[in-house]
Order: C-alpha cells, then structure tokens, then sequence
C-alpha cells in the first residue's frame, strides 16, 4: 500500500472481510458484484428506467474529491495528489472516446471521488468501486480501501471502468447475471473489454470506438433509440438553465 493510503489508526474504520482473494464492482444497483468466468456480449447500456440514459452533447461534470474522506490518512495531501493522479489515468484510457468534459470544482460539482472508511467483501470478493450512470442528479464515484492493495495497472484500469459506468455503460455480463435490471446491446461483440470482469477486463479499441459511434449518432440525430428503447439525453446538475423560447 502507497504511503499515501496508510490510515491513521485513530480514525481506521473497522473492515468486515469475507473473502479478500479477488475485486468487484458494484455501481448504482445494477452492477451486483458477479464472479469471474461469464460470457462477454455486446457493449450494454443501461435500460433500467424504461430508456437508455446518455449525455447530452456539450455536456460538462464538475468534479470534486470529498476532503473529509481523506481525514482517515495520515497524508491527506499525498492521498489527494494520487487519488486526482488515479482518476486522470483511468479517465486517459478512453482517449478521444471521452463524449464529455470533465472538470474540478470543490464549489460546484456533479459527483464527488469519496474514500469509503472500510472495505465492503463478500464471496465473490471485495468491491473495488462504485459509480453512477448519466443523471442530473449529485452523485458520488465510490472508492474502497482494497483499491489501494491492487497494482497500479488495476487501480487504473478499475477506474476506467467505473468512468465507463458513468458514460453509460454497463458490465457485459448484464444480460447473464444481471438480468433484474433491463439493459439493451450496442456495438461489436468481442471477448475482452474495459467492461468485463477479471483476466478479460481491459481496455480496447472496440470499447472506444463502439462508444464513439454511439455518441456521434445519437447526438446527429441518426439513432434515437437502442433496439426500441428509447434513448434519453441527460443534462449535468450544474448545467446552465436553458431558457424557453
């Protein structure tokens, strides 16, 4: 664990650990923690309410780190520098895929980088990170301590994949484990993605050119729905008011 993760042992959370041997995710509800060895699909966006959230063009999220999760480290500062260094590096992943601008504003903010005080475990291991799917709505993007016991190229790739969430995305195992939530497919069908789980969860050109094609065609005006789902573009909490005319 990096010096700037040490917690201070006066403020350290206590840690209920079931099983510590691998890292899931668990965003918003929809992403329950699945084990490793499911079947990849197509690229899932989530369909939970009815339609397919997306940003709507233009769109900017202010961001922010909640300074009081960082009281449990004895750097906060070191823990502030590599926690804003972690999300750049996840958040580069995506490239020029990237349909939105992000930007850091402790005043004004759509979502906050919050560290949990303990690690949240069950059979399947413990969760990694959390995040939300596009809504105008404050919201937080989750992370737990055993983030920090992962290799960096784990932390870096965890983030992107909770970034993938926040664009829209959901696991590709949606349609096989977590079918209580409705979810529509897009894009080409391939074996690894930024998406999966385990040994097949890594970035790939199919990932950022199926959410580029995506994003440019529901913004032209060429796709408004996703196999009958409508799709519905989704405006920041901080975004300007638009005026009636």
């Amino acid at each position: 664990m990096l010096e700037a993760f040490e917690p201070d042992e006066e403020t350290e959370g206590a840690a209920h650990v079931i099983n510590d041997n691998g890292g899931v995710c668990d965003t918003g509800g929809p992403g329950e923690a699945t084990p490793d060895g499911r079947s990849p699909l197509d690229l899932m966006l989530d369909a939970t309410d009815g339609f397919v959230p997306l940003w709507a063009a233009n769109t900017t999220l202010r961001w922010r780190i909640n300074e009081a999760s960082l009281r449990r480290f004895k750097r906060p500062d070191l823990a502030r520098a590599e926690i804003r260094k972690l999300f750049g590096e996840g958040l580069a992943l995506w490239g020029r895929a990237v349909p939105v601008k992000f930007v850091e504003d402790d005043d004004l903010w759509d979502f906050e980088l919050n560290v949990a005080r303990s690690k949240q475990c069950n059979r399947s291991g413990c969760v990694l990170a959390t995040a939300f799917f596009p809504d105008g709505g404050q919201h937080r993007l989750e992370i737990f301590p055993s983030l920090f016991e992962e290799s960096r190229r784990e932390q870096v790739e965890t983030m992107a994949h909770e970034v993938g969430h926040i664009f829209g995305l959901r696991h590709w195992f949606a349609k096989i484990s977590e079918t209580r939530w409705a979810s529509e497919e897009f894009g080409s069908q391939v074996e690894f993605s930024i998406m999966n789980y385990g040994s097949k969860s890594m970035m790939t050109e199919h990932d950022r050119s199926d959410l580029t094609a995506l994003y440019e065609k529901v913004w032209s005006g060429q796709l408004d729905t996703v196999n009958g789902t409508p799709v519905r573009l989704v405006r920041a909490f901080t975004a300007p008011e638009v005026a009636c005319v």
